[in-house]
């Protein structure tokens, strides 16, 4: 059993590292495209006080839920274990 437990505890980190690659991903591909569209200096100024806004009501309850819903599966399947 403990080796079933080791297992799956690796590939829940797996799965919470890529979901977490994944959104730093799509961000990246946003910033390259607003790059390759040679913004002026204002505009980059606004959509930076925007993602200064919408990133702490978006991104991190994003990333708090996935890391979240790793911990309790984790905790449950520990609790399983030793029981």
């Amino acid at each position: 059993m403990s080796m079933w437990l080791i297992i799956f505890l690796i590939v829940l980190f797996i799965i919470a590292m890529a979901l977490t690659f994944y959104a730093f991903g799509q961000e990246e591909r946003k910033m390259k495209k607003l790059e390759d569209a040679g913004d002026t200096v204002e505009d980059e100024l606004q959509r930076s006080h925007d993602y200064e806004a919408t990133s702490i009501r978006t991104y991190i309850p994003i990333q708090l839920w996935i890391y979240a819903i790793s911990i309790i599966l984790t905790i449950i399947v520990m609790f399983l274990y030793l029981r």
